[in-house]
């Protein structure tokens, strides 16, 4: 299926330049300004007179001219949230145990490389125009891993470092479940000296072969300890999270640790599921805000599993953006635990 995708993609081309050709029209040969978010207040009252006075007709036109309104709100926001919690909604151990991380230098490049490709305009609707033929046989992370797209960041190496207390290059072995096409599997790599991973996807298991990291099979990876199993947002991508949750307690050497990420609210969703994209083991997180569902999870789900929390976090769960804003993210908790003695 895989081989009969590429050829498809192949295949699209001329479809692919007829779309750029029509979607080329007079409307994007309209004058309207480059975003300049010093000169607009995407978020005042000067919003609604910008679209006034502009106008786009083509299709491309509209939609480069909904990017420039997006893009500039995302440059405007207010990052400092997605670090932050309402302790007051916590237990007081959890408060405790609370680790407060800020935007830094590593999270800003990534934020800066998402732009970079969002705005490399034949791309993004070359991207379109494949996504939307390969979607009714292939997954969307088999379509990103064709593609080369989609890349996901959740922490920078001083996150790391902070979050787990290691070194770099420091002696241990890494396994990282479901690592996707590599990227945070490589900051995580900065800290040990042999990493593992795994990955149901065909697509992105080239891309981790490509980066040089040892993939192992889906039901492979237990037969052995390691010092660091990571687990990110893994839980609520799967069928059985329970299942995966006793294998990283029994993969895990004595004074190993188990990093737990989930994006909350919880809203679980697997791919070619045969419950309607719904797991088999159903996750009991309770609560209506991020900070009662992480409670939640320390209480319902990681100390019944056998887990104690050291620290934990708040970060946000970014992915590259498209051809309609820059970057996507959700709200992600990071949960750094060990073994119950």
């Amino acid at each position: 299926m895989i081989v009969e995708a590429s050829v498809l993609v192949a295949a699209s081309v001329p479809l692919f330049l007829l779309t750029v050709m029509t979607y080329f029209d007079s409307g994007l040969q309209q004058s309207f300004p480059i975003r300049s978010c010093e000169h607009c207040d995407c978020e005042g009252s000067q919003t609604a007179n910008f679209r006034s006075m502009f106008r786009p007709r083509g299709a491309l036109a509209r939609a480069l001219y909904n990017k420039q309104l997006m893009d500039c709100q995302l440059e405007q926001m207010d990052h400092t949230k997605w670090y932050h919690i309402d302790a007051s909604q916590v237990p007081p151990e959890m408060r405790r145990t609370f680790l407060s991380l800020t935007l830094d230098d590593e999270t800003r490049q990534f934020l800066d490389n998402c732009n970079e490709k969002s705005d490399a305009l034949l791309t993004q609707i070359w991207h379109s125009i494949v996504k939307s033929l390969l979607r009714w046989f292939l997954t969307q992370t088999d379509i990103n891993g064709l593609l080369g797209r989609g890349s996901m960041f959740v922490f920078s190496k001083p996150h790391i470092r902070q979050l787990l207390g290691r070194s770099l290059a420091e002696e241990g072995e890494l396994l990282d479940l479901g690592a996707g096409d590599g990227l945070i599997t490589q900051n995580l790599a900065n800290f040990f000296t042999k990493v593992y991973v795994t990955e149901v996807s065909r697509p992105m298991r080239w891309a981790l072969k490509k980066r040089g990291f040892q993939v192992l099979e889906v039901d492979g990876w237990s037969d052995r300890k390691y010092d660091v199993v990571s687990c990110l947002n893994l839980l609520d991508r799967c069928d059985r999270p329970y299942h995966i949750l006793n294998r990283v307690r029994q993969a895990l050497k004595p004074n190993g640790k188990a990093i737990f990420a989930l994006v909350l609210p919880f809203q679980p969703y697997v791919e070619n599921s045969g419950k309607g994209n719904q797991p088999m083991e159903v996750l009991p997180i309770q609560g209506l805000t991020l900070e009662q569902q992480a409670a939640s999870v320390v209480s319902n789900i990681l100390e019944p599993a056998g887990f104690t929390v050291v620290r934990w976090s708040k970060l946000p769960y970014l992915c590259e953006g498209d051809l309609h804003q820059a970057y996507y993210w959700l709200d992600d908790v990071v949960f750094v635990t060990r073994l119950t003695s």
